[in-house]
Order: structure tokens, then sequence, then C-alpha cells
């Protein structure tokens, strides 16, 4: 029998990854497989958290540049993100998959309120948690949430899915001559600029020896060999760790 490496993982979903090939809007096609790749590591033991983001309804950033208040810009942002978590949701209980959605600004009609010991509870339940509002402050991104709800629900890693296979020296789908990394160090990241996630979420992982693995979410099954620690995607990790 193969020996479970990770049995509580963050999982972080970008909103353009829900978007699947349109740029706006949810794929309900990408939200039924993602479902289906948790649904296989859940009913091995693995508890889930999900942290999704907004991209693909709305990004504060990229309005705060057209001149929308930042601040304003990344509250609708963070807004986008509860549409998103609450379509996750969905689909994840329509395939019998027990799952709350917390949000880091209140709105009790629709989702609890993050509490850090009631979403441990929720995992130890095995039910998925899916954290929504980001970290509930302007400025930081969904990327930086994902690193402290990991970190502050006791996960063992941060699963990051994007659109290709793992972090390269450039975009692949611009310059076929990028280069794949297989291992990565936090500096290494920081210091080639590399988008993994954004300097703030590697800073604070690295603080904290807190392994990253970017993987490509549309490869089926990736999931479960990723719990069961197989070499997918590109893994970054303090040099103590390697």
């Amino acid at each position: 029998m193969e020996t479970l490496k990770y049995k509580r993982i963050m999982l972080k979903v970008s909103g353009e990854a829900l978007a699947g090939d349109e740029k706006f809007g949810i794929s309900p096609r990408v939200l039924s497989f993602l479902a289906d790749e948790i649904q296989e590591i859940h009913v091995l033991g693995v508890q889930v958290a999900v942290v999704v983001g907004g991209g693909n309804i709305f990004r504060g950033v990229a309005a705060s540049a057209e001149g929308m208040d930042r601040s304003s810009g990344d509250y609708i942002g963070m807004l986008a993100t509860v549409i998103n978590g609450l379509a996750m949701q969905d689909v994840l209980e329509r395939k019998g998959i027990p799952t709350r959605v917390q949000t880091a600004i209140e709105m009790r009609e629709l989702a609890e309120p993050f509490i850090r010991r009631r979403a441990v509870r929720h995992l130890e339940k095995g039910r998925i948690v899916i954290f929504v509002g980001g970290t509930g402050n302007p400025y930081f991104s969904t990327d930086t949430a994902a690193a402290l709800r990991a970190m502050e629900v006791g996960a063992e890693v941060v699963f990051k899915a994007t659109r290709v296979d793992g972090v390269y020296t450039a975009d692949p789908m611009l310059d076929p001559s990028a280069k794949k990394f297989d291992e990565l160090s936090y500096s290494e990241v920081l210091n080639r600029q590399l988008k993994v996630m954004d300097s703030t979420a590697i800073s604070l992982c690295m603080d904290n020896l807190f392994p990253i693995v970017v993987f490509n979410l549309r490869q089926p099954g990736v999931l479960r060999q990723l719990v069961f620690g197989e070499k997918v995607g590109t893994i970054v990790r303090g040099s103590k760790q390697c």
C-alpha cells in the first residue's frame, strides 16, 4: 500500500484557472473536473483546504491601474472570490462531498466567518473548507491568503494550481525556449523574480520553511500523485529541506 506524504493540504486555485479557456467567468467543466480531483484525494482521507482567487471576475490591481482606488478595487476582488467559492461549494456538494465556505469578510447569509479553530474542526471531520475573501485586507493577494490560512490550519504544503506544469525561466506559452525548474529555493524565486506566488506569500513561506508545489491543474490525477509525494511540477522549499 502506498503511504500518503501529505494528510492536510492547502490547494490554491486562481480565478483564471476557473475560467478555463475563456477570459472571464466560471467554466462548469473546469469546476466539475476540479471537484472530481478533490474527491479522489478526499476518499483517501486527505484533509483539503482551498483558497480561490477572483481574477476571472475582477482584478483590483488592473482596476487601480485604470484609476480606481486600490482599496476599493481589492475589496471588489474579494467579493469576486466569494462568488467563485460558492460556485465551488455547489459542485462539490452535488458530488456528495461535505463542504464549508469561510469568509474573511463577514456575510453570514452566504458563508461562515473565518474562525481558525472551527476551520480545523471541519477539516478533522472530513469537510472541504473553502476560504474566500482573501485575508480581508486590501493590498494582500489571495496567494498570501493561501500561505497564511495554510499555516493557521496546520496544513503541510501549499499546492498552487496553474495552467502550466511548473515554474519556468519565462512564460512557456510565449517563449518556447523557456526551461522548467524541478526544484527551487525561496531565495531563488525572489532573486529571479519568478512568477510563483507574490513576494509577500513567498517571504511568509520562507520564514516558516513551508513548501509550495506548482503544478498543472488540467492534468488528470495530479492531486493524487502530489499527496503521495510523486515528483510533479516544481517544488519550492528551503535549502535545509532540499
